[in-house]
This record gives structure tokens, C-alpha cells and sequence, in this order.
């Protein structure tokens, strides 16, 4: 599999993490999008929000009470915002589920 997300969890690919145990890891976006933007994924390999399941839906959960500290850790005391694009109409551009955390700033009202 030639998976981004996979080389960065085996430590093949630099990143800048802000968080990590041993089921996820959490790194800036080299391309942020607001002046907080961190990527949550779990280091096991899952295509998109498409290939939750009840196999590996505890991973998911896990991520969900990972990203409040993470956002606490970043500063992101004012609020912040959590996505997840789920295919090429969404412009999911790496097929391994991730949640973007952003925040920092006053965001878009607008998502579209």
C-alpha cells in the first residue's frame, strides 16, 4: 500500500506531531488552512469516514476524546472546528481517515 499517512505513522515521512499514543497520531497540516491546523488519524490504515465499522469504530471514538485535549493543548480556547472529507467530491486528497482540527482564528460561517 503507498499510503502518505502510513509513511508519516512509520516515521518514513517527517512531520511536526503535536500528539501521539499508540493508536493515533496527531501533526501540523503542511498546508494550513487557519492558523491551528492539525491532522488526527489513527495509526492503523482506514480509507475514509466510508470504512468506520464496528471493527474499528473504538479507534474513531478514541480520536474524538483525544482532539478536546489537543485543541486545549493548542490553545484553541475559543472554539475550533473539526472536519473529515470522504471522497473526491469532498477533496479528500489522502485516502486515510483524518480530522482536520482548525481554529485560532474567527472562522467562515460558509463551508462550501
Amino acid at each position: 500500500m503507498d499510503c502518505l499517512f502510513c509513511a508519516i505513522v512509520k516515521g518514513d515521512i517527517p512531520s511536526t506531531k503535536v500528539y501521539e499514543d499508540e493508536k493515533i497520531l496527531a501533526f501540523r497540516d503542511i498546508n494550513p488552512q487557519a492558523p491551528t491546523h492539525v491532522l488526527v488519524i489513527p495509526k492503523t490504515h482506514i480509507p475514509s469516514v466510508d470504512g468506520i465499522n464496528a471493527e474499528n469504530s473504538a479507534i474513531v471514538a478514541h480520536i474524538f476524546e483525544a482532539i478536546p485535549q489537543i485543541a486545549k493543548a493548542e490553545g484553541l480556547t475559543e472554539g475550533y472546528r473539526v472536519v473529515s472529507n470522504c471522497g473526491d467530491h469532498a477533496c479528500q486528497s489522502v485516502k486515510h481517515l483524518h480530522f482536520h482540527v482548525l481554529g485560532g482564528k474567527q472562522l467562515a460561517d460558509s463551508m462550501a
